[in-house]
């Protein structure tokens, strides 16, 4: 099963994050499975910045200094162990690189003004009413994406109509 890419871009430094936060609340709630969610920040002097789902050096140093520990005790040595299997982790989490490309996601976020962002998701399946329910007027113009051009205009209507908020039952 091949996920769906969509690039949505956002003329603010913080909706594209606001967006993503939803998503994963979402994830949470088994609305939407997400491969990947980035964030892309162009500042106001024009650098880009991107914000991984993952932190995969993070992950690396930990599960590597797990791994590093059981076999410094295998060696009588946990401490040298741990410290190297820690360092080897970080780097290979570094190296590695899951979801959607880096350069691509840079390359696209700096041909954008200055103050804005733009968010990246690799999306596996989703409970397409109710997710388009929650985004409903969140903004944003569908820049790339890998639906079919009917779910694509589905999309950008709904980002782009506003929110109806329902009055609270008695």
């Amino acid at each position: 099963m091949s996920s769906n890419l969509v690039v949505i871009a956002y003329e603010d430094q913080f909706k594209a994050e606001e967006v993503r936060t939803m998503l994963r609340k979402m994830q949470q709630e088994y609305l939407i499975d997400l491969e990947d969610a980035v964030v892309a920040v162009k500042d106001d002097k024009g650098k880009v910045k991107l914000h991984q789902m993952y932190k995969l050096a993070a992950a690396g140093a930990l599960s590597g200094g797990f791994w590093g520990a059981l076999i410094g005790l295998i060696f009588m040595s946990p401490l040298l162990g741990m410290a190297v299997g820690a360092s080897a982790g970080a780097v290979s989490g570094a190296l590695t690189d899951v979801g959607i490309n880096d350069d691509f996601m840079k390359n696209l976020a700096a041909s954008f003004q200055n103050g804005t962002s733009v968010l990246f998701v690799l999306v596996r399946k989703a409970t397409a009413d109710k997710v388009l329910a929650e985004l409903q007027g969140t903004g944003g113009k569908v820049i790339k994406t890998s639906l079919t051009h009917d779910e694509e205009a589905k999309l950008q209507e709904v980002l782009s109509s506003a929110k109806v908020e329902l009055p609270a039952a008695d």
